[in-house]
């Protein structure tokens, strides 16, 4: 990407595509903002692409969320992402792009994939039951990628973030994933002196983590290196499990109470780590280390006022 070239970002308004704007920007680049909000619905995409007339397309957009949003609104999330996705894609079909960069989610890979999880490991088996219907719909728009690169010649790639996170992340206890959640109810005990936050599930999974900021480098990197049909992973983080990480955010809130996990609630995929050899084989390498970005998100969510619910950063 040149500073003369046109660039979109669609979900603009998204945790990751938010980073991604800051990174473009960080870089001489005005990208063009497009929310997620509103994508689903028909004629939206045509409609941004002709007002931006973009050469260079990031796709971030698709409502997401933790456990408890994909278990009570799981057709919500699936027809979101399938709607809003799908229409970008089939809008940039008819445009002519340079290069389109949508991103999916580790989520699509097998419930029981062996770890750390290659891109080949992709349909090799059933997916985690509490976040099937998202997965699905992340999976449908990484096929049609493929389908439009078989059929078209689209200059179409995908690539699998590790679970982000960040400042600007989504603190809302109806959607927040878990690093926003454990720092929001852990501030929150922190303040009205409660003597024990409890967690969801066992402690046991495990997860690999990413920055926001480190993921938009990632993201820029393989637009301007990695050209195939088959999706890239962006990860080579740290991977701990939900009771490490639990640990690491109570020091970071400096909450002195203790922490108890529900044994009762579902944990989840047992381990979900990237295997990143694509992407570092491409140089790339991540800055922000997990204890960084715990305390950078509790900054920012200081900053913000500990409100009741965080809305995320615009750009």
């Amino acid at each position: 990407m040149r500073p003369a070239d046109r660039v979109a970002v669609f979900g603009a308004d998204t945790l990751v595509g938010a980073a991604i704007v800051r990174e473009l920007q960080r870089l001489g680049l005005s990208p063009g903002l497009v929310p997620s909000a509103g994508l689903a619905q028909p004629g939206a995409a045509e409609a941004a692409f002709d007002r931006l007339r973009p050469d260079y397309v990031f796709l971030a957009a698709g409502e997401s969320g933790g456990i408890e949003a994909n278990r009570a609104r799981p057709a919500d999330l699936m027809l979101d992402n399938i709607y809003a996705c799908c229409n970008v894609i089939r809008a940039a079909l008819a445009r002519p792009l340079k290069k389109l960069l949508y991103l999916a989610s580790s989520c699509s890979y097998p419930r029981d994939c062996p770890q750390p999880m290659k891109e080949e490991y992709l349909f090799t088996g059933p997916l985690e039951p509490t976040n099937e219907a998202y997965a699905t719909a992340k999976l449908a728009a990484l096929v049609l990628c493929q389908a439009c690169r078989a059929q078209h010649g689209s200059p179409f790639i995908t690539a699998i973030p590790a679970n982000p996170y960040g400042p600007g992340d989504d603190f809302d206890p109806q959607n927040a994933h878990v690093i926003p959640a454990l720092i929001r109810r852990m501030d929150q005990a922190k303040r009205s002196r409660q003597p024990r936050v409890t967690i969801w599930g066992s402690g046991a999974p495990q997860r690999e983590f990413i920055y926001a900021g480190d993921l938009a480098s990632a993201c820029l990197h393989v637009m301007d290196h990695y050209d195939s049909p088959q999706p890239i992973n962006l990860g080579g983080g740290q991977t701990v499990s939900i009771a490490q990480l639990a640990a690491q955010i109570r020091e970071v809130v400096d909450y002195p109470g203790e922490l108890e996990f529900d044994r009762s609630k579902p944990d989840g995929m047992p381990v979900k780590a990237l295997d990143a050899a694509r992407l570092l084989a491409l140089g790339w390498r991540p800055r922000v280390s997990l204890r960084q970005g715990l305390e950078q998100t509790y900054a920012w969510y200081l900053d913000a006022g500990r409100p009741d619910v965080a809305p995320p950063q615009r750009p």
